[in-house]
């Protein structure tokens, strides 16, 4: 099995080899920087139509993709920290504040203080944050699963892979424990804010 520390290739960077005419075809395994440059605007295309959908229904609401993924975050893992939020979202406190107060204010998400340190930021969605969050959801959902149906058998395990390697190898451990928490209870006491 491949490290997942390990570089895509070994060798040069891609830079180097164009400049040396070597685009990497010929050595085993490694794909040109002309393949790789495919990929990245794959990527791009890829993640434009994902999120074009949810762009929308976020737009008659008037929020935008950071909305979307503070949602996403606090509706499945419901009594997260704020603290934690500010980590896996890797953006500023103020960043942060300003979305998360839109969020709070207009009932999407509620905001408690921990029961063993009430200084800790507790986040739960509502009825109505969880009902917008499967709606943003579902389109994305349905287009995963057309693709993964697409690229045939043994795509899912190989698309899980070629995501995680792409992860910087020093948040993985990271990433892999917030995939493996499964989604927590509505609320505590099974409360929840007013939707």
């Amino acid at each position: 099995m491949t490290d997942l520390n390990e570089p895509l290739t070994q060798g040069p960077k891609p830079a180097e080899t164009a400049r040396r005419g070597d685009t990497g075809a010929n050595r085993k395994g490694a794909l040109s920087e002309a393949k790789l440059l495919e990929f990245a605007e794959l990527l791009f295309f890829a993640y434009r139509d994902f999120t074009r959908d949810p762009d929308a229904i976020l737009k008659d609401f008037g929020f935008g993709r950071a909305h979307h993924r503070v949602l996403h975050f606090v509706n499945r893992h419901s009594g997260l920290r704020v603290v934690d939020l500010l980590d896996i979202l890797t953006i500023t406190k103020q960043s942060l504040s300003r979305v998360l107060k839109q969020l709070i204010d207009k009932g999407y998400i509620i905001q408690q203080a921990g029961s063993a340190d009430r200084r800790e930021r507790l986040l739960f969605p509502t009825e109505r944050g969880r009902m917008l969050a499967e709606r943003l959801a579902a389109p994305q959902l349905v287009r995963l699963a057309a693709a993964l149906k697409a690229a045939g058998p043994g795509a899912e395990a190989a698309v899980r892979y070629f995501l995680e390697a792409m992860i910087n190898a020093e948040d993985r451990p990271q990433v892999s424990s917030i995939m493996a928490s499964s989604p927590r209870a509505p609320g505590p006491g099974g409360k929840e804010g007013e939707g």
